[in-house]
């Protein structure tokens, strides 16, 4: 069972969303707020996942908002109706997990969920997209399979065909997904959670 937490200022989306995961068995949703502020005050919220609305209401910074998530200790899972690229890029760079449009089926978000809580990263089509389009001056250099299953993959294939058309795995296309993210990370410099800065303590001996 995965607990998560909604940060979103629809309320017929939270109202749906809530009524629909009381019916999951593999999610639990331990609370739901219109503010990371909000989310955050509020005692027993703390989620293994947090589904964060790119852009809300009360005008706070989206980058902000996921590295005050992350800093409390949850990963990031966006959802979101915008598109701005610019702005998706940024997040994820602040140390979001993934991206989705709130268009997807009900079970690609479980699967999301899923993938984001056992460390991976929710790669979709948009996120591709985005990344493949970036034209800021802080992107990442990319290798060139990197770039062409990105490419592809933003393109509307699948990211099995992806593979197929780079002569690759599909295992190794997500791990070039994977990569691209990672890169992101390092030129956003993301917060780290307070778990895995403790790992590294404890692996490492350095100090966070």
């Amino acid at each position: 069972m995965i607990d998560i937490a909604v940060v979103d200022d629809d309320r017929m989306l939270l109202d749906g969303l809530g009524s629909w995961l009381a019916r999951q068995q593999r999610l639990r949703l331990v609370g739901t707020a219109a503010t990371v502020a909000e989310l955050l005050a509020r005692p027993g919220s703390a989620a293994e996942v947090v589904l964060l609305d790119l852009v809300l209401r009360d005008g706070s910074d989206p980058e902000a908002n996921v590295r005050r998530v992350r800093a409390a200790g949850s990963k990031v899972l966006l959802i979101s109706t915008v598109t701005d690229r610019a702005r998706i890029v940024a997040a994820v760079a602040a140390g979001a997990d993934g991206y989705l449009t709130k268009d997807h089926a009900l079970e690609t978000l479980v699967e999301a969920v899923e993938a984001v809580a056992s460390g991976g990263t929710a790669h979709s089509p948009e996120l591709a997209f985005a990344w493949a389009n970036d034209t800021g001056s802080a992107r990442p250099h990319l290798a060139p399979r990197e770039r062409q299953v990105l490419r592809d993959y933003a393109s509307g294939l699948t990211l099995k065909a992806a593979a197929r058309r780079a002569g690759i795995s599909y295992h190794t296309a997500k791990y070039y997904l994977d990569q691209v993210k990672e890169k992101y990370r390092q030129a956003g410099r993301p917060a780290r959670t307070k778990i895995e800065l403790a790992r590294r303590v404890h692996e490492d001996g350095l100090h966070p």
